[in-house]
């Protein structure tokens, strides 16, 4: 028997889900579902997601941009989910800073977050929302909390 260290990292609790899956997991949320989130590609680090266009987003019927608050919902959960690959879940956010480039006209968008840095308590992502042309609309950063998740005692 050979007890020398491989140097092997153990595996991150999120690194054998299929892009199924992890899609699974991320519209189990009734905002996600809404929001028509679907998974284009994950990565080690970060994530590739698509949000189908709403009325509902419309804040300016005039105008017709999308809610500033859309964009930065986008970036949040966008940033969370980079880290999915590392933690096999959403974590909970605990900062975050969102910036508008230019107004999000009707359509499909388009998200791609990135790790910055992951460790064992707090991480650090980024996110950036595209119109379909490629436009930047708003990006962001956010800071979340990767502890263990905490089973809540029964009563």
């Amino acid at each position: 028997m050979n007890d020398k260290p491989t140097g092997d990292k153990p595996k991150s609790p999120g690194a054998d889900l299929t892009l199924e899956q992890i899609e699974e997991i991320v519209t189990r949320a009734p905002f996600h579902k809404w929001l028509g989130l679907k998974v284009i590609a994950v990565h080690d680090d970060g994530i590739e997601l698509k949000a189908t266009w709403r009325e509902e987003w419309v804040v300016n019927p005039d105008r017709r941009y999308t809610h500033g608050g859309i964009l930065a919902a986008l970036v949040d959960l966008t940033a969370d989910w980079a880290l999915v690959s590392k933690t096999g879940r959403g974590v909970p956010t605990v900062d975050l800073r969102v910036d508008y480039h230019r107004a999000a006209m009707p359509g499909n968008l388009v998200a791609h977050g990135k790790v910055v840095k992951f460790g064992s308590a707090i991480a650090v992502a980024e996110a950036y929302i595209y119109d379909e042309s490629g436009a930047l609309l708003a990006s962001g950063r956010g800071v979340y909390s990767t502890a263990p998740a905490q089973v809540p005692k029964a009563s």
